[in-house]
């Protein structure tokens, strides 16, 4: 499994997004991960539909979009125009789950499932045919810059093991929070081949060598684990 880093574009100068989109791509981010807030759902406000357009017309790379909205059932077809590559919902969400990944997936875009440190892992065991991507977030959604909550970690290695059970082993483990290059390899050892980075590399002295070693600490973990 072909490890994926993942620039969380939260974490960029918000005064130059499409030249910090840029930056991410030119270090070797394989997406650009964009965070949707409503304030709603997550206690923060963040980007929009129009950013996403932003960042599909600046850059190359996949747009990982993570919607943490109350109702992102409302928002798919706006997203989608927009540019997304991925849409990762909650299930933690208020709105009918397979319906709304069943309409991701309808206009073309990987859908994926996202839970929060506190919710079982068994939660989205039901879903997880419909997904290609599960989304384990490693931190509370709302705010970057929060500490790695080892605690997480039992629940990456459940993740992944119903969804090789279930012959989807192609299907994506990602983290997001706290992810550095000592965490990123404890993930990568539970079973994650993805992994979100936004204080770590958009704040590195030189964030193309961050990219790199996050991307060789995670490929050594998952390949011994």
């Amino acid at each position: 499994m072909k490890i994926r880093i993942l620039p969380s574009l939260l974490a960029a100068d918000m005064g130059n997004l499409a030249a910090e989109a840029r930056r991410a791509q030119a270090a070797g981010g394989d997406e650009l991960h964009l965070d949707i807030m409503d304030g709603v759902f997550v206690p923060n406000i963040s980007m929009g539909p129009a950013v996403v357009a932003m960042a599909h017309q600046a850059v190359s790379i996949p747009l990982n979009v993570h919607l943490m909205l109350l109702h992102p059932d409302q928002y798919i077809e706006a997203f989608a125009a927009a540019g997304a590559a991925t849409l990762l919902i909650h299930i933690e969400a208020e709105c009918d789950v397979p319906a709304t990944l069943a309409r991701i997936r309808a206009r073309g875009i990987h859908p994926g499932i996202t839970l929060n440190p506190g919710t079982p892992a068994d939660r989205i065991f039901p879903v997880l045919d419909a997904v290609d991507e599960v989304l384990c977030m490693t931190v509370h959604p709302g705010h970057g810059g929060q500490s790695f909550m080892a605690e997480v970690l039992p629940k990456i290695t459940a993740v992944r093991r119903a969804l090789d059970a279930r012959g989807r082993t192609g299907a994506r483990v990602m983290v997001d929070g706290g992810i550095a290059e000592t965490t990123a390899a404890r993930c990568a050892a539970a079973g994650a081949d993805s992994f979100v980075a936004g204080t770590t590399v958009y704040h590195a002295a030189d964030m193309r060598e961050m990219v790199s070693r996050l991307r060789q600490t995670a490929t050594d973990a998952y390949i011994d684990r």
